[in-house]
């Protein structure tokens, strides 16, 4: 490294006139400065005890002072040769410096350390890990050559500091004195090392993620194409007996944007709308499809197909990736359920007579799907929110999401999960020492329903009851009719006590804890149709005891209350004759 140390530098830091005036006595001390007088002054003195050029700060019992817009320590004023000498805090007691100007072959096992360049300083003279931390003078007042100097004497120098002179009109730097810019480079070795491990770690995790994410949404596109492409074969292989298909956008505008929710089924939301021909119509939005959408395939198939004045009617449906919809034919009077749930006004619409014409068109349409059809349809979740009523209160059988179907001579009907709502789930279904499970789970359901009917109408439960919650209905009019009182009242007709007797005593048919003891759809037709006089009284059935239910119930509702669950036992179960 070359230098020239024969141009003399005058640096003027702050031009800043000023005149001394003696006679002030504005002496103050900070730390190993004693006796700091004009021109300097410490920060809190009073203004003419100095001039800002020269003010000095008292720093933890350290005198510094504000130079080259760095700070320095204060290590000595001599008011007599106008010198004051400082030293940079950066190269005051530093242990980290090492006798070596690169960082690659050291063997130090610190975070970091730091060496010294002498003189000008390019990119070159920077190794990897290291980054220029600092730069100062250093005072070369004796008999050294730069390019032999050792480490310890660099060091000694630096700690020594440089002394500076002052004038009226500042402070003079003299390079006869002091050498180029010394720079004080510091490396990051192992730290660096670490940094790099926790960026490649971090990187790995992330592309991890990221792979497995692709992985996921693969599989899942996977599925859903598998599940498309299984739904659009089955629709082009039936598409002579399937109803109209219509795209997503014809739904949008079909329902008004989706705006009156008719509404919320176990599989999806209900909204209205209307055809093209001004036709209303029920849009069922499904929002779920289980397994490979076999839930969408078992309604367009099977509702499709049929044609009867107590089945609700599909006229068009909608399979467009994601999105799948099932449109019916609009009932104004919506389920039966908000008819037996109200307690004024729709349920005076029911009279007994009303009810009993209900009953009669659900057990007609029951029947239809039983046997009316090529296949035997198994609805497995008869119940009034799934009995739709038109404006001639005409019952129609919908929402076949969780329909089975069959061949009508096969005899063996596997179920892997329980099928139907909680209190309409025949027990075959989830208590499989009952019997086999078959169409009669289809009647025990529609039992239910009418049971459900009858006790519900007029609320006849809370007429002889303090607490209709401790009496299970079925077991209470089952006793009221061995006693011979329907506890209707003496301003009830007789032809209405026949009805409701025969409802009574059909249902109580329909709810035999096996099923081999239950009617068939076609048998409950006519006895629907009779007299409740010719009618036998069954059994009484053996959930009909309170406790007995509440054991049962309770294995139910261990299993879950939701429309499908798994069932203990996946072998298949012989149907009965």
């Amino acid at each position: 490294m070359e230098f020239s140390l024969s141009v003399v530098k005058i640096v003027y830091l702050l031009l800043a006139g000023f005149t001394l005036v003696p006679g002030y006595s504005c002496a103050s001390d900070c730390g190993n400065i004693p006796n700091i007088s004009y021109p300097f002054c410490l920060q809190n003195d009073l203004e003419f005890c100095g001039d800002s050029p020269f003010q000095l700060f008292c720093e933890k019992n350290q005198t510094t002072i504000e130079l080259f817009s760095k700070k320095y320590f204060v290590e000595s004023i001599i008011y007599d040769d106008y010198s004051i000498r400082i030293v940079d805090p950066v190269l005051v007691n530093n242990s980290l410096y090492k006798a070596t100007a690169s960082c690659r072959n050291t063997s130090n096992k610190d975070a970091s350390y730091s060496y010294v360049l002498l003189g000008s300083l390019s990119v070159g003279d920077l190794h990897k890990g290291c980054y220029v931390a600092d730069d100062t003078y250093i005072d070369f007042t004796g008999d050294y050559e730069p390019q032999n100097l050792s480490y310890s004497t660099i060091r000694g120098l630096l700690e020594d500091g440089i002394t500076l002179n002052w004038s009226p009109e500042g402070f003079i730097l003299s390079t006869s004195s002091y050498s180029p810019p010394f720079h004080s480079s510091r490396c990051f070795r192992n730290l660096l090392s670490a940094i790099a491990r926790g960026y490649f770690l971090l990187g790995r995790t992330i592309l991890g993620v990221l792979c497995f994410s692709a992985f996921l949404i693969y599989k899942l596109r996977s599925r859903h194409l598998a599940m498309d492409h299984k739904i659009e074969e089955f629709l082009s292989e039936y598409k002579n007996h399937m109803p109209k298909r219509y795209s997503y956008w014809e739904l949008f505008r079909m329902t008004n944007r989706f705006k009156e929710k008719l509404g919320q089924g176990g599989f999806g939301s209900v909204y209205k709308g209307k055809l093209p021909n001004d036709t209303p119509v029920a849009v069922k939005m499904l929002g779920k499809c289980k397994g490979n959408g076999q839930d969408f395939v078992n309604e367009v198939a099977t509702i499709g197909r049929i044609h009867h004045m107590h089945v609700v009617q599909l006229t068009g449906f909608c399979a467009e990736g994601s999105k799948r919809a099932l449109i019916y034919e609009f009932m104004p009077n919506g389920s039966l359920d908000k008819f037996l749930s109200s307690q004024i006004g729709d349920n005076d619409r029911l009279g007994w007579k009303k009810l009993h014409e209900i009953a009669l068109g659900i057990a007609r349409g029951i029947e239809y799907l039983h046997r009316g059809c090529s296949m035997k349809i198994l609805h497995f979740d008869i119940k009034p929110h799934n009995i739709l009523l038109d404006e001639n209160l005409v019952p129609k059988v919908s929402d076949f999401g969780l329909a089975k179907f069959y061949p009508i001579e096969e005899s063996i009907v596997s179920l892997t999960a329980v099928r139907g709502t909680i209190g309409y789930i025949a027990p075959e279904l989830f208590y499989r020492r009952v019997g086999n499970i078959s169409y009669k789970s289809d009647v025990y359901s529609y039992g239910m329903l009418l049971m459900e009917m009858a006790g519900r109408r007029k609320n006849i439960l809370d007429q002889h009851a303090n607490s209709s919650s401790q009496i299970y209905f079925p077991s209470w009019i089952y006793d009221q009719l061995t006693l011979g009182d329907l506890g209707l009242g003496e301003d009830v007709a007789e032809d209405e006590k026949d009805t409701f007797k025969r409802l009574v005593i059909v249902a109580l048919w329909c709810i035999q804890m096996k099923p081999v003891d239950r009617p068939s759809m076609s048998r409950v037709v006519e006895m629907l149709e009779g007299s409740a006089e010719h009618l036998e009284m069954p059994r009484k059935p053996f959930l009909a005891s309170p406790d007995r239910w509440g054991h049962v119930d309770d294995q139910a509702s261990e299993l879950g209350a939701s429309n499908s669950f798994e069932r203990p036992s996946s072998e298949s179960i012989l149907s009965p004759r």
